[in-house]
């Protein structure tokens, strides 16, 4: 889809509800994950796949940062009607995938033993952390060969066919973790090798329907003689959003280093919660990854009104979004939460989550407001401002979980994220402006360039 003409509102919602539907669907991975989990392994086997969730986003967070900054480049160079450099652009990041994937997977198998100990992963629940993470870990180049290849085709304008692919993938992972974890009693690593076979499974159907359907994306063998500048095009971007997304997530460890202190009910109360809370996310998410390509695809093609046009679009959904869906959680916390948690005999851990859901819920307004501005300013290019506000966040959550969890226990350390969002929209906030104000700049000249 090419998001340089027609209606902005049309195309923003065309390509966004695909989408919003497969982000739900990939999202489904980990919430069928903690579901078949917590119903067929029990309490602690829950907790224990919940205490991964930051260790996760630490690590795939960096991996799969980098392929959104890669397919930024790409959308640049379909706006621009720039077919060669598309197909370029596209062997480049396939290139930097394979190296980057290796070298992380490495890394996180290594230390991994190290790590949970040092984020004080309960003893009661180490064995099955150790065991579902470490699965999860070894199939990194999976989650990264699909998220490649689905950001690409999103970059070029397609974002149906990444969704159908991962609907197919997530009824595969439902089927192999039932049939592992109750038909093979592999435990919490059923889990984790039911998400790698499925996420596998996925990336091999994305890149078969590409010869026939994608042409712009059929690669050759010179499309993959690449200069030291097409390393440089692509680095400047990819890595300083995926390191931006991993010093987020550094923020995530430490929080989830103070819930472990807390003790199980904390971590399980917090799993169960954010289960929940990440559909909502996913709704700021999918709003600010079409902000990026739309935004990309634009600047591009120098359209810089559209640019304008289409932010204001993004933040009312988002902000209508954050009220609509924080008011839900709100409301109807008990029923979500017994989803996971009988709500026999777990008292205290319902009370955690009703926490939760009341500091969370009523601040998804600033979450809506950072979703836009950061990919609004990362879709222009602007990897240093978005990566100065992922300190700020990590600053905030440090803050929250070695400050006010010690001393305000549960609630304090649910203020982690709050704090984390204000503190990013802060930052970003000027320079937002200011780009804002150059593309008025930029819009006008054009506009004065025709009429001469």
């Amino acid at each position: 889809m090419d998001l340089t003409t027609g209606s902005p509102l049309k195309k923003i919602m065309l390509f966004t509800i695909p989408l919003l539907i497969g982000n739900f669907f990939q999202q489904m991975y980990s919430f069928s994950d903690t579901l078949v989990v917590g119903r067929t392994l029990g309490e602690n086997a829950l907790g224990a796949v919940g205490s991964t969730g930051s260790l996760q986003f630490l690590v795939l967070g960096f991996a799969n940062g980098l392929t959104v900054g890669l397919a930024i480049i790409t959308a640049q160079k379909f706006g621009a009607k720039d077919i060669e450099g598309v197909k370029r652009s596209f062997a480049m990041s396939i290139l930097i995938t394979l190296v980057t994937s290796v070298i992380v997977t490495i890394l996180a198998l290594a230390f991994l033993p190290q790590i949970l100990h040092a984020m004080q992963t309960p003893k009661v629940l180490y064995d099955d952390t150790y065991a579902f993470i470490f699965v999860i870990f070894a199939g990194i180049f999976t989650q990264m060969a699909y998220n490649l290849l689905a950001n690409v085709y999103r970059a070029v304008g397609n974002s149906v066919v990444p969704l159908v692919f991962l609907i197919v993938g997530q009824v595969l992972n439902v089927i192999l973790e039932l049939w592992f974890i109750l038909g093979f009693h592999m435990g919490v690593a059923g889990a984790g090798y039911a998400t790698g076979i499925a996420q596998l499974a996925s990336a091999i159907l994305l890149i078969v329907w590409i010869p026939r359907h994608l042409p712009e994306l059929a690669l050759t063998k010179a499309d993959f003689k690449l200069t030291k500048f097409d390393f440089v095009e692509h680095a400047r971007i990819a890595y300083p959003v995926a390191f931006q997304t991993s010093i987020i997530a550094i923020g995530s460890v430490i929080l989830q280093m103070s819930l472990n202190i807390l003790g199980p009910k904390a971590v399980t109360a917090t799993t169960a919660a954010s289960k929940i809370d990440q559909f909502t996310v996913l709704i700021f998410i999918s709003l600010g990854t079409t902000m990026a390509t739309y935004t990309a695809q634009n600047y591009g093609a120098k359209e810089f009104k559209r640019i304008l046009t289409g932010t204001k679009y993004i933040m009312l959904a988002g902000l209508g979004s954050a009220i609509l869906f924080g008011a839900i959680e709100i409301i109807f916390a008990d029923p979500m939460i017994a989803w996971f948690i009988d709500p026999k005999g777990n008292a205290a851990i319902f009370d955690m989550a009703r926490n939760y859901f009341q500091v969370v819920g009523t601040t998804y307004m600033m979450l809506a407001v950072l979703f836009v501005v950061r990919n609004v300013l990362q879709g222009a290019g602007n990897s240093l401002v978005p990566t100065l506000a992922g300190i700020g966040e990590l600053i905030a959550r440090c803050f929250a979980g070695l400050v006010l969890a010690p001393n305000w226990g549960y609630f304090g350390a649910m203020l982690a994220n709050p704090l984390a969002w204000t503190a990013s929209v802060l930052i970003m906030l000027w320079p937002f402006m200011k780009f804002v104000n150059e593309l008025k700049k930029l819009n006008l000249m054009k506009r004065m360039a025709k009429e001469i």
